[in-house]
């Protein structure tokens, strides 16, 4: 294990923004299936041209030779969504999972405003955006919890629609686990199309599926290169990437639990675990709970984890607390992990991260499922300037002017000389014919 310190450490943790490297793997599949060599984002823009130009025929060409499923209705039928069935212990799981989400962003502020004064009124309208698409992937496994993550969110915001859309498996089913979530989350309609071509429907919309007015949902590279590229026709949360976890311990941690965290966001695809601890002692166990939890894993996963901990894993040895904390607010990490002994007399050192999880009893990987935050954070640094996916994600501000004659009296004069500096004249004339005497009525 190659254990950074100092300025290793600082240059190791520091974003810098860089485009996904594509592994070549991907590049001679895309070549074997568009017959020449082309990058992802000629890919995406291909897709997404098909769609806008053929609608659903589109569709149903891209999740045949991208998913080998043939479909026939792109829409799930009500009656297959309600006669959905899953165990009855994944079920009640569904429900406490849907039920935790919904209370914890019910308690977000999420109403308007308006103040009436002396000077007439100001203020804030919050209206629900009007359609929403919920992007749930769903290839290697059907992601329930993205789903609830992101649909329950955007029903608590108030938002009237909501649909699903979600890769097929090569019989051109969706798993009756997500149409059981989006049941209990109560989504309008569920449509089995997946990758750039689900974003481009839900951007620009097809005979059978309706145009949104924001994307939200987690991806593969397609899918958020899709979402980069449609962004303005249709608004989107943010662009997830590969997920991170920074794992911050001290010497009192347990190397058994620092190590399963590092491996329960290892076994994602692509993702970077790191460690910054201030114990060396501590290090050397971790690194030898780490062989031997990574070998009591079942395959594929072993394999899974066992490349990001090679590939992009980051072991940092920290001087004191003060440079541990200073480090993760520098890396800004999706999901931070405080394995240190009285961890909540420390939360208030964090600046940036996407989600804190304090103490051992709040291992990440309950937050993927039932803590109750959406799992949906920022990646790749973006947490120095976004949040996880909350109400307001789902919902619009409209501000409120209504001055009165009174407060247009004392500051408009103020307006009309900002106007004219800014070499706007109309704007300076439209303020002043306003200032005339008796030109507005005195509305008190």
């Amino acid at each position: 294990m190659n254990v950074l310190t100092g300025p290793d450490a600082r240059a190791a943790l520091t974003r810098t923004f860089a485009q996904t490297s594509v592994p070549d793997a991907v590049l001679d599949r895309i070549e074997r299936t568009f017959g020449e060599r082309l990058t992802p984002d000629e890919v995406v823009s291909r897709i997404l041209a098909d769609v806008r130009a053929r609608g659903d025929e589109a569709l149903r060409h891209h999740t045949r030779v991208l998913d080998g499923a043939e479909i026939d209705a792109l829409e799930v039928p009500r009656a297959e969504i309600d006669a959905a069935t899953v165990p009855t212990e994944l079920h009640e799981a569904i429900r406490v999972a849907v039920a935790r989400v919904r209370a914890f962003h019910e308690r977000q502020p999420a109403h308007g405003w308006t103040d009436f004064g002396p000077g007439g009124a100001l203020g804030q309208m919050v209206r629900p955006v009007e359609r929403v698409g919920v992007y749930v992937p769903g290839g290697l496994a059907p992601l329930v919890s993205s789903l609830i993550h992101t649909a329950t969110v955007a029903k608590v915001a108030g938002v009237p629609e909501i649909v699903v859309t979600t890769p097929p498996d090569r019989e051109g089913r969706v798993h009756p686990a997500i149409l059981v979530a989006a049941r209990e989350v109560g989504v309008s309609a569920v449509y089995r199309v997946g990758g750039a071509q689900a974003v481009a429907a839900l951007a620009f919309g097809t005979r059978s599926v309706p145009a949104v007015d924001k994307i939200a949902g987690p991806g593969n590279l397609f899918v958020v290169l899709a979402k980069r590229a449609v962004y303005g026709a249709v608004g989107i949360e943010s662009l997830p990437g590969p997920t991170e976890t920074l794992v911050l311990a001290d010497g009192d941690a347990d190397a058994r639990f620092v190590a399963a965290d590092l491996l329960a966001q290892a076994e994602h695809l692509g993702a970077e675990p790191v460690l910054v601890s201030t114990s060396r002692d501590l290090l050397v166990e971790v690194e030898r709970e780490l062989h031997l939890q990574l070998e009591a894993l079942p395959e594929p996963n072993r394999s899974w984890a066992r490349d990001s901990v090679s590939a992009r894993a980051k072991v940092v040895l920290a001087a004191s607390l003060d440079e541990a904390f200073d480090l993760a607010n520098l890396y800004a990490p999706e999901h931070l992990c405080l394995l240190i002994a009285d961890p909540w007399d420390h939360v208030g050192r964090v600046r940036r991260a996407g989600g804190v999880f304090v103490g051992e009893a709040s291992m990440e990987a309950l937050g993927d499922y039932v803590a109750g935050p959406s799992h949906v954070m920022p990646t790749g640094g973006t947490a120095r300037f976004l949040s996880p996916v909350n109400v307001r994600d789902f919902q619009n501000i409209i501000s409120v002017v209504g001055v009165n004659e009174r407060t247009l009296r004392e500051v408009g004069p103020h307006a009309a000389r900002l106007a004219r500096a800014e070499g706007l004249e109309a704007h300076a004339r439209a303020i002043e014919a306003r200032l005339r005497p008796d030109a507005v009525g005195d509305d008190g």
